[in-house]
């Protein structure tokens, strides 16, 4: 479907101005959690885990990084690309746990985000009932590692009377098709041909705040691999592994608002993507890569 090194200037030049409180330099947006003794991956009490294949940089706009629906926050965020919060306020049953490195040791997830079919208030009762793309997300935060990044775990599950398994492939699949709604691509990305040089960039829009997102995708955080991962028989494709290693960073700036010389009344979810758009599109291609 359908880009950070900085030079010191001379002795004279004003020093570049500090990071926000909440998050500190850290290279890469994030800091690795393997350095702290976590890793990038969840797990269930059992064992098994998800891949965390999803991180939204700390070098993106602070507003966006705070954990709110108000004020243009990461839900309405979420919210922009087709995704929401769990249904009536319910709580997911079987929460995960993640080590972000940060000191923090494992926590639960800090919530499960659902894809909304086009409905941001009642949508994510139909993902819950039909499945369809989802992420649970945490925040590194922990006093030894505070980079305010926010850490995704993100896949395509099956309705819920297949026990919201994950579909074939599904966490590169699950991955990829977040990254398409959130820089607003018009055709599915090519998880086939994914590797660590793929970008790509769009803007959404929710309640008239407008988002720019650039993709960028890394390895050394994850290993190709079947091994930890949950429900790995059923993922994994033609010999292929449950994972491809790969992790999207996301880097967020809010480029309109409410009240700003640029926005516009009618300008509300002109960038949203449509729900059944894409929800054909992974069925689709569920299909075709299972009958490989």
């Amino acid at each position: 479907m359908p880009a950070m090194v900085a030079a010191r200037g001379p002795s004279t030049s004003p020093p570049a101005p500090a990071p926000p409180p909440h998050k500190r330099s850290t290279n890469y947006g994030y800091y690795i959690p393997m350095d702290g003794g976590g890793e990038v991956q969840d797990t269930y009490p059992a064992g098994l885990g998800e891949p965390i294949n999803v991180i939204i940089s700390a070098y993106s706009d602070s507003q966006v990084l705070q954990n709110t629906l108000d004020n243009g926050g990461l839900i309405n965020y979420f919210q922009s690309f087709g995704f929401s919060t769990e249904c009536l306020g319910q709580t997911d049953s079987s929460e995960q746990m993640a080590n972000l490195g940060d000191g923090n040791g494992y926590l639960n997830e800090t919530a499960v985000i659902r894809w909304d079919y086009g409905d941001a208030n009642l949508g994510t009762c139909q993902e819950t009932v039909e499945g369809g793309n989802h992420f649970r997300y945490w925040i590194q935060n922990g006093q030894s590692a505070d980079s305010g990044a926010i850490f995704m775990a993100t896949s395509y599950e099956m309705p819920i009377a297949d026990s919201h398994n994950i579909i074939v492939n599904g966490y590169n699949l699950g991955r990829d098709w977040l990254v398409g709604n959130a820089t607003s691509q018009s055709t599915i990305l090519p998880t086939a041909n994914m590797t660590d040089t793929s970008t790509y960039s769009g803007q959404t829009s929710f309640n008239n705040y407008t988002y720019a997102t650039t993709a960028t995708y890394v390895s050394g955080l994850l290993q190709n691999t079947s091994d930890g991962i949950n429900h790995y028989q059923s993922v994994a494709v033609n010999g292929l592994n449950a994972i491809d290693g790969l992790v999207a960073i996301l880097t967020v700036k809010m480029v309109n608002q409410p009240g700003s010389s640029s926005s516009s009344s009618g300008a509300e979810g002109i960038y949203r993507p449509k729900g059944l758009l894409w929800t054909l599109l992974a069925m689709g291609c569920a299909i075709l890569v299972s009958s490989l």
